[in-house]
């Protein structure tokens, strides 16, 4: 079969074109979040939606289309929803198994405080999870744990999804900037300084954001320095190791130095006034209204341990499996590619989106089933199993039964990921992508709104990275701006996209047992996303034209 070129305005018109390209992820987010369909029926709708423009005003052939959607749903099945699925089964483990009480409790010794128990789970924890795992797994398990702490679902899911930003550009030792170092040629230690830069302020600021979020303003200023303490404890290791080391260690150590600023404040300091969460997970102020004081912990040391054990276990397995040392040895044992028929190297992007010569773009299937994070999860689910005391028989029907729970939200992120990939193959992506790129001056803005787009499409910083890293550099080496800055701005700008992208909602609902409520969820972070991508937008504006900021961009 031949090559495949694609072309970006098939429609010979600057403003129909990506209008048309955008109609699949429109309607998608409609469906969800306004018309409330069911999360896999409005998957299928965006999918077919996606085939249709690709095949019809694309003219991409028909092999080529429907190859690109399953190797899109493939990627989903494997490695995304084998970590999920065994991240759902670890959390039935903990649900047939008990001890909430004692897992409260133990917390609430530490935070006393739900609004500290969010920073401290869903940003601080979350961030060292994500620096070592990435793939949705530290929403999977941050929300997990609010929701055994009595949070009730939308605020445990939404919660997640906004404190899992400002890590994801260093996520999974870094994978996202070194991905990007391969599309653009640019060192990524240079990418890494950058990035560090750019999300230095979000990340102090994050921690501020997800307590107004819960608790409102007047909730936030009784625990300002609870704020202050974990914001700045993560935002100066993660500027100072991605400036000085690069970008493998900059998420996982700033999130371990934040846990331990946090805890060792809170060793010396309480609100003083407590928040507690009514019967409904909604937070008030604490019924006995006088000043903080640490509760009594009625269970027993080993009951506390307990309860802690499959998360222990757990954090201890995702850690080993994010070695790279240990990743190649598993990949050395076994590891099987095989390329991806009738799509493979039978697709060409053109200028600008690729520069002249480019190579056609690849379509290997990797299948490192040792190595994948999923695996790693699986294993500490069975240990954690017998060390909780369930027989083999009794794992294998948790087992099937959370296969059985979540088979729609399988099926949800495996149509995501095939939309996903039949957009970047037939170049609708591109097209939206060129729409922002002629905005001339103020492109710094909106090429920081595209990284945005570029994850909220597909679901990856990485991904966006892949999709749209190239046209970054191109049009900011044109607009005469660092093209340094908007290859980082791409990745900076779309940590903010990840909480409203399909994937990580799906992944949200499932762990907080609350699926069919996509659509409140969207809905819930979608202003969040949108108001922190544009502060990050501004904020590469000003690097871009503005002294002082100038001064922070990388020369």
């Amino acid at each position: 079969m031949t090559i495949w070129n694609q072309h970006y305005d098939p429609l010979g018109n600057g403003l129909l074109s990506p209008l048309v390209a955008a109609f699949p992820a429109v309607l998608l987010l409609a469906a969800i979040a306004f018309f409330e369909i069911r999360i896999h029926f409005a998957a299928l709708m965006g999918l077919a939606a996606a085939l249709v423009i690709a095949i019809w005003a694309y003219g991409m052939p028909v092999p080529l289309a429907t190859a690109s959607a399953v190797y899109g749903a493939g990627f989903g099945l494997f490695p995304i929803g084998w970590v999920i699925l065994n991240i759902i089964f670890v959390y039935q483990l903990t649900i047939r198994f008990g001890h909430f009480d004692a897992l409260r409790h133990s917390l609430t010794a530490v935070a006393p405080d739900p609004r500290i128990q969010i920073i401290l789970i869903a940003f601080a924890f979350g961030a060292f999870i994500e620096g070592m795992a990435g793939f949705g797994v530290p929403v999977a398990i941050t929300a997990a744990i609010l929701i055994q702490l009595g949070f009730k679902p939308l605020h445990a899911s939404g919660l997640a999804l906004i404190a899992n930003t400002a890590p994801v550009a260093f996520g999974s030792l870094g994978i996202p900037l070194t991905t990007l170092e391969q599309v653009t040629g640019i060192d990524v230690r240079l990418l890494s300084a950058m990035v560090g830069r750019q999300l230095a302020v979000f990340g102090l600021l994050i921690p501020f954001w997800i307590v107004i979020a819960f608790a409102g303003w007047r909730g936030m200023r009784g625990v300002w320095p609870a704020a202050l303490t974990a914001g700045l404890a993560f935002a100066i290791p993660q500027f100072l190791i991605s400036n000085y080391h690069g970008p493998w260690l900059a998420a996982p150590l700033s999130g371990i130095c934040s846990i331990v600023a946090l805890v060792a404040l809170l060793r010396v300091w309480k609100p003083k006034v407590l928040w507690s969460l009514d019967a409904e997970g909604n937070p008030r102020i604490d019924p006995s209204d006088g000043p903080a004081h640490q509760k009594e912990i009625p269970e027993s040391p080993h009951t506390v341990f307990q309860a802690w054990l499959p998360w222990l276990i757990l954090t201890a397995f995702i850690l080993v499996w994010g070695l790279p040392v240990v990743k190649t040895a598993l990949d050395g044992l076994f590891s099987y590619k095989f390329s991806m028929p009738w799509l493979d190297g039978l697709v060409q992007r053109t200028a600008p989106i690729a520069a002249i010569g480019a190579k056609p773009e690849a379509a290997i299937f990797k299948l490192n089933v040792l190595s994948s994070s999923g695996t790693g999860i699986l294993l500490a689910g069975l240990l954690a199993g017998f060390c909780m005391g369930f027989s083999f028989r009794e794992i294998v029907k948790v087992y099937c039964e959370t296969l059985w729970k979540i088979r729609y939200s399988l099926l949800t992120i495996a149509a995501m990921l095939a939309l996903g990939n039949v957009t970047k193959y037939s170049g609708t992506d591109a097209t939206m992508g060129l729409a922002m790129a002629h905005t001339g001056q103020f492109y710094p803005f909106f090429g920081t709104m595209l990284g945005w787009l570029g994850v909220a499409l597909t679901g990856s910083d990485t991904a966006s990275n892949v999709l749209f890293g190239s046209l970054q550099m191109i049009t900011a080496q044109q607009l005469g701006i660092s093209a340094i800055l908007m290859c980082a701005a791409n990745s900076a700008g779309g940590v903010m996209g990840k909480m409203i992208d399909s994937q990580s909602i799906v992944v949200a609902s499932m762990a907080t047992n609350w699926t069919g409520h996509e659509g409140s969820i969207l809905r819930y972070v979608f202003f969040h996303s949108l108001a922190l991508a544009a502060m990050m937008g501004v904020l590469v504006y000003l690097q871009a034209y503005i002294f002082p900021f100038t001064a922070m961009v990388v020369k």
